[in-house]
């Protein structure tokens, strides 16, 4: 059995609808808690795949969480031996610091449901079959887009939400893991910051997790699964 490593960053932010593609495809998940697992670079470059999960800290915060910077060293390594890496929000974020890009607060916060416009690379790949879905933005930070790499979707306010470089490296800016199972848990762990944007319905996102996330979901474990497929091809 292939081994995968999920770094997480806070417990709820786990790997939601792609665990059952990545179990499917044969690979056993272990996960490591970011300040309790030791990030083994040994472990980490070796590992068949790996991805780096969301969180609510920013990739240029490393005064503040010092460990950040030992993430991005892992990921350096890991990313110049061309190794399957995925990454999700924060995930990406690092993953894209890691490749050279510049990371900075975006204009504005991106919480809520909706689509993303796929470039022609994007309708090409496999996240066609995201197109026209509503899926979770949940980000006040943003990417530039790293050398070389090919921008595969954006959106109004994030003219960069996923990218991918190679077969073996894929960043989301969005959640297409979230399919609205267990969705209290991210309106509770980010209750602060929601507060903090008078705008934003915890009662509408809510209902929109219920009523959009089951098809979100989906989606997004068709596109993880073909992924997957394309690294052993």
């Amino acid at each position: 059995m292939r081994t995968a490593l999920a770094i997480r960053h806070v417990h709820f932010e786990d790997l939601g609808s792609f665990a059952a593609p990545i179990a499917t495809a044969g690979y056993h998940v272990r996960y490591l808690d970011l300040g309790l697992d030791e990030l083994r670079p040994q472990d980490i470059v070796t590992a068949d795949l790996l991805i780096v999960l969301g969180g609510p800290v920013g990739v240029y915060e490393s005064h503040l969480y010092p460990i950040l910077d030992e993430e991005l060293e892992v990921l350096r390594c890991r990313l110049a031996a061309g190794a399957p890496t995925l990454g999700i929000c924060l995930g990406a974020q690092l993953m894209a610091s890691a490749l050279g890009a510049q990371v900075a607060p975006g204009s504005a916060k991106e919480i809520g449901w909706a689509p993303v416009n796929l470039t022609e690379a994007g309708q090409n790949g496999p996240l066609r079959h995201l197109d026209g879905i509503p899926m979770l933005h949940w980000h006040g930070d943003a990417f530039d887009l790293p050398p070389a790499a090919e921008c595969l979707a954006s959106t109004a306010l994030c003219p960069n939400q996923a990218f991918a470089l190679g077969r073996a490296t894929l960043g989301f800016q969005f959640h297409p893991e979230v399919d609205g199972h267990g969705f209290e848990r991210w309106l509770v762990g980010h209750a602060v910051e929601l507060a903090s944007v008078p705008c934003l319905s915890v009662t509408a996102l809510r209902a929109e997790a219920q009523c959009i996330g089951p098809a979100a979901g989906a989606a997004g474990r068709v596109c993880i699964a073909e992924w997957l497929d394309g690294l052993l091809s």
